[in-house]
């Protein structure tokens, strides 16, 4: 439970403290973002502010894991450096166009085949370096099972295995990608999905099978590696955004740019993948979800019938186009993802309490 409280504090503090530093240093170099013209009319005002500020709460991440180590002592675990390393080798991939859309004035950044073949090898290595390392009970930090609650079914196999966690990977990221389109809605809702990540692995660690003698059911217990070092990752995470939401909410005074979106994207489903909620993350990131889809639908029925179901896609754009402020479209869509944690806690609960 300190590792926890250590991670979340120290993440949060160095945020609030380390992002207006950031902010001074992008914006003397002239770092700002990129504007696109076939956009909403009000975010032309936006031009110019610093972005890649998803440097901010990856470093921050890092060290407050690093820093509660140190301090309380504890062994990282693979798991944990696992999603770690995910999270910074998406945010890499994302460094890497948002300093081309900037420094090349190229608006889309990276080229496609590029940044694919990024998001790829790191997606690739995560999956496969997650099959190894089993501990003394032959659990790995993923498990080639899929699962909701906990694995369920039979195996798929390591190479299915490895497609379906890029699959997770890239779907994730590209939907918290499309998520920050607005002040702070993309970090706030991320907030949400990792403070329910914290809560699961700290429900997982007292419910291991590595103590099922001390366990009421031994039957209801969670067969997952390092689960508290799962929730310590997820707490640096969720402190990290806290205090980047503080300079990132309405007006924003940095963005994350792709730095951040596709870490983020990378750390939920590595969390995910790694505590064995590989289905429970639709439910937990449902505002990413419904978010993705609407860019599906707009895209699927234009090429289809040449008629668009919404003003704009993603959805967020669509409501600012219908006269919505962006301050209100932010709140409502925050509320809708506090709901998707809600129900998906709830299931997860209840699937355990099942099982009792």
């Amino acid at each position: 439970m300190r590792q926890i409280l250590f991670a979340g504090a120290i993440g949060l503090f160095l945020t609030l403290v380390g992002t207006p530093l950031l902010i001074k240093l992008l914006a003397r170099k002239g770092y700002g973002q990129f504007i696109r013209d076939d956009g909403p009319r009000g975010h032309a005002g936006k031009k110019g502010t610093p972005t890649m500020g998803g440097i901010a709460f990856i470093l921050a991440t890092l060290i407050a894991y690093a820093a509660t180590k140190v301090i309380t002592s504890e062994d990282p675990t693979f798991s944990g450096l696992l999603v770690l390393f995910l999270t910074a080798g998406m945010g890499l991939v994302g460094f890497l166009d948002d300093y081309i859309k900037i420094v090349k004035q190229r608006s889309l950044g990276l080229r496609a085949k590029a940044k694919m073949a990024g998001q790829l090898i790191v997606g690739i290595a995560f999956a496969v370096l997650a099959l190894q390392f089993a501990d003394k009970r032959g659990n790995a930090p993923a498990s080639t099972k899929l699962s909701f609650i906990t694995d369920f079914g039979w195996s798929i196999g390591p190479v299915l295995f490895v497609i379906w966690a890029l699959f997770m990977i890239l779907a994730m990221s590209n939907g918290v990608n499309l998520t920050d389109g607005l002040d702070g809605l993309a970090t706030g809702a991320s907030v949400m999905v990792f403070g329910a990540y914290t809560f699961i692995g700290l429900w997982q660690f007292q419910e291991s099978c590595a103590n099922a003698q001390t366990l009421t059911n031994p039957n209801a217990c969670f067969e997952v590696r390092d689960p508290l070092d799962l929730a310590v990752v997820a707490s640096a995470l969720m402190g990290s955004c806290f205090g980047f939401l503080w300079w990132n909410t309405s007006p924003a005074k940095i963005f994350m740019g792709d730095t951040g979106s596709l870490a983020l994207g990378g750390a939920l489903a590595g969390l995910a993948i790694c505590s064995r909620t590989e289905f429970l993350i639709a439910l937990l990131g449902g505002l990413f979800v419904m978010i993705t889809m609407s860019v599906v639908i707009q895209v699927g029925s234009f090429k289809m019938t040449g008629k668009r179901v919404f003003r704009m896609a993603p959805l967020q754009h669509h409501f600012e186009l219908k006269g919505w402020s962006e301050v209100l479209v932010v709140v409502r869509f925050w509320i809708i993802q506090g709901m998707c944690v809600i129900v998906g806690l709830g299931l997860f609960y209840a699937g355990w309490a099942a099982d009792k």
